[in-house]
């Protein structure tokens, strides 16, 4: 396969952040998957944030059953009364890797090489702007 030019690049790179959206149907992280799959060895770049988006979506994931299986005991427990935290709790950390995924995503589109904090760094990757 061929190198991909620049412009495919940059949206290709926004596209796998920008994968986070799936969740709202509940295929998160499959689009990153999917788009690294298909790119990592076109584009050393594309790759990189595929991959770093993939991870992070991942991360969310697991954080999103602990949290639900916490919030459902912590609910229990109290009898009801926590669901006065548990709810928006719920739903500021249901929306935070959406928000955040959006956030990356026009940052590559404004020609960044944005980095997730700590999973970047893991999975190694450019260190540049472009």
């Amino acid at each position: 396969m061929g190198t991909m030019g620049a412009q495919d690049e940059q949206t290709w790179s926004m596209l796998s952040h920008l994968s986070v959206l799936v969740g709202l149907i509940g295929l998160m992280p499959f689009g990153a998957l999917i788009i690294w799959l298909v790119y990592k060895d076109r584009s050393p770049r594309v790759g990189f944030h595929a991959l770093q988006s993939l991870w992070y979506q991942v991360a969310w994931l697991v954080i999103w059953i602990v949290a639900g299986v916490l919030g459902g005991l912590f609910t229990l427990i109290t009898f009801g009364i926590g669901i006065i935290l548990v709810i928006p709790l719920g739903i500021l950390i249901w929306l935070a890797p959406i928000v955040h995924g959006c956030y990356a995503a026009y940052k590559v589109n404004q020609g960044v090489d944005y980095r997730y904090p700590y999973i970047a760094d893991r999975i190694g990757g450019p260190r540049r702007t472009l």
